[in-house]
């Protein structure tokens, strides 16, 4: 389910990712002198032209959390911790557990490389260009249903060693999920660039977090992040029908974009230590083989994630020009 989010991004690059830039237009209120001195509807205000505050607040949490990721970094980085962590035990891991760790990377590697591609033949298709900007809300539900459909096939094969269908499956998920994102590259080269970069910093950065950590630290994070999740769907969606130019749309806007770039982070955390746990404990003689496309998915689309979140912010999606 995490894929809606990829989906709800693009929409932001269709109608245009600023619009909470767009001036109001000016209103002439007729105010009568009984009412005068009076404090604004809770209506009125939740409709007023947006500031800075949401966004300033965004920005603040995000600085918070990056704190926090830094000084975990570091704690764990440093052996400071009592317990044991997966870096240390993995020293003790099996040749197995080892090549299940690096066929995971290797298709959540080879998954993001063909995305990259997808999306960049996408955004170069005048075809494709012209479908979603004369029918956006047609391409939003066939993307959906495209992005939900590939992945729950993807999942859903047994997986076998070598070329089949399961890795089929799973190159038609990347390529769909390349051509939802079509539209960022509109950014620019120099933005998504920079994007990129910041992305392998953040995901390098929490990845050594995860792996230094014990194994069981953020596999416990599962009920705060689904919680969050359902926030941050829901400000998704409403956030389609409330303009990001009021108050309450640029404080929906703000969670979507400074609370999701959280959100993926901590599922980053999460879905890298089930990965490890994962290699760990899959019987060696079970009848279905390890699957390194499905532990896989789950940082692939966190990947994907942060770098749109990372890509808008860094275009002025996430805070207010002057």
């Amino acid at each position: 389910m995490n894929s809606l989010f990829s989906v709800r991004n693009h929409l932001y690059v269709v109608k245009n990712a600023g619009r909470r830039l767009l001036a109001t237009k000016p209103r002439v209120t007729i105010v009568n002198k009984t009412t005068q001195g009076r404090t604004q509807t809770l209506k009125q205000r939740l409709m007023a032209p947006a500031g800075d505050s949401a966004f300033n607040l965004g920005k603040g949490a995000l600085a918070g959390a990056s704190v926090m990721g830094l000084g975990a970094l570091c704690y764990y980085g440093m052996g400071l911790s009592n317990e044991t962590g997966t870096l240390e035990r993995s020293a003790l891991w099996p040749e197995y557990v080892k090549d299940r760790v690096k066929a995971t990377y290797l298709y959540f590697g080879s998954g993001i490389a063909v995305t990259a591609v997808s999306a960049l033949g996408a955004s170069r298709s005048a075809m494709f260009m012209r479908l979603m900007s004369g029918n956006p809300w047609l391409v939003i539900g066939g993307s959906m249903v495209a992005l939900i459909g590939s992945s729950m096939l993807c999942q859903s094969m047994p997986y076998t060693p070598g070329l089949g269908g399961k890795q089929l499956a799973w190159l038609v998920h990347a390529g769909v999920m390349g051509a939802v994102i079509a539209p960022i590259c509109f950014i620019g080269g120099p933005i998504l660039t920079r994007a990129a970069i910041y992305t392998a910093g953040v995901i390098g950065g929490l990845s050594t977090v995860a792996v230094c950590a014990p194994s069981d630290k953020f596999l416990n994070m599962a009920g705060p992040l689904g919680i969050g999740l359902g926030v941050v769907l829901v400000s998704n969606i409403a956030g389609m029908f409330l303009p990001a130019s009021t108050a309450i749309g640029a404080g929906l806007y703000s969670i979507s974009m400074y609370g999701g770039l959280i959100l993926f982070s901590g599922f980053l955390l999460y879905d890298t230590q089930k990965i490890m746990r994962r290699a760990e404990t899959h019987p060696y003689y079970s009848t279905l083989p390890f699957d390194p496309v499905n532990s896989s998915l789950g940082i692939y689309v966190d990947t994907v994630n942060i770098f749109i979140r990372i890509a808008m912010i860094l275009s002025g999606g996430g805070g207010r020009r002057k």
